[in-house]
């Protein structure tokens, strides 16, 4: 269990917590410059950084990520909530920090994945993402990718680009459900209707019935259904007639489909 381990060099079952209305007091002084009472409320919801942790458990598995580095990441994440939350605000501290210090170790994870992203696009994301939370506020309602591209004055090609480009990788093995053992994983739900096995067989099969006809045959097929020439071109081309290519073709296709 987190909560009964060593993290930092913090021994975590012996960290403060605080009330609500100590945590209410604390912040009034923070605003007020009190330097003390900054560093007391941000000891005293180091178990919010924790709680947050465990929700990526699976994750940090995945990516070999250490626990201390997220830890050390969601720590700036609750600094960062503590710095900006408006006590004026009928909200709960925990209620404002907890995505803060989401949005953190999320920021960390995806500029430390495998999959480079080019700084350029990772600004326009980050712009993308701010600009949605202020039309997400303003309009009690989440905005739609226009208005994200109008508020930035970017193109909504741009505003989709940055977010695929930031969206968290999936392992093909990353189990989406489980029931007493018997796992389902995400690459169980993908189906490729192109290149199945029985695809793949077919394909075999049809290469090596080709194989078999002729050269004209084969030059006759390529021209009909390759280039999409009529008969009457093919029978230009190759300089016989129209009737025979014809003939050539209906055989060279019941052959085809007797091999199959």
């Amino acid at each position: 269990m987190l909560g009964k381990v060593e993290i930092c060099g913090v021994n975590t079952a012996s960290l403060p917590t605080l009330t609500q209305e100590e945590t209410d007091a604390l912040l009034r002084k923070v605003r007020a410059g009190d330097r003390e009472a900054r560093s007391r409320l941000i000891e005293g919801n180091l178990r919010l950084v924790l709680s947050v942790i465990q929700r990526f458990a699976a994750r940090r598995s995945q990516k070999g990520e250490s626990c201390d580095d997220l830890f050390q990441v969601g720590c700036i994440g609750l600094i960062k909530a503590i710095d900006n939350f408006d006590v004026e605000q009928n909200v709960r501290f925990s209620t404002y920090g907890v995505p803060m210090i989401i949005g953190e170790i999320r920021r960390y994870l995806r500029d430390n994945s495998a999959v480079r992203v080019s700084r350029s696009m990772r600004d326009t994301a980050y712009r993308v993402l701010q600009a949605r939370e202020a039309l997400t506020a303003e309009k009690q309602t989440e905005p739609t990718v226009e208005e994200i591209a109008a508020k930035l004055d970017i193109r909504r090609e741009d505003v989709v680009m940055a977010l695929d480009a930031i969206a968290e990788p999936v392992s093909l093995f990353e189990p989406v459900y489980n029931a007493a053992g018997d796992a389902i994983y995400v690459m169980d739900q993908i189906s490729d209707e192109q290149n199945t096995d029985e695809s793949w067989l077919e394909q075999i099969a049809l290469n090596e019935a080709i194989a078999r006809l002729t050269p004209r045959e084969r030059h006759i097929l390529a021209l009909r259904f390759c280039e999409g020439r009529t008969q009457m071109e093919v029978s230009a081309e190759i300089g016989i007639s129209q009737a025979q290519v014809s003939r050539l073709e209906k055989n060279a296709i019941a052959r085809i489909k007797r091999d199959l």
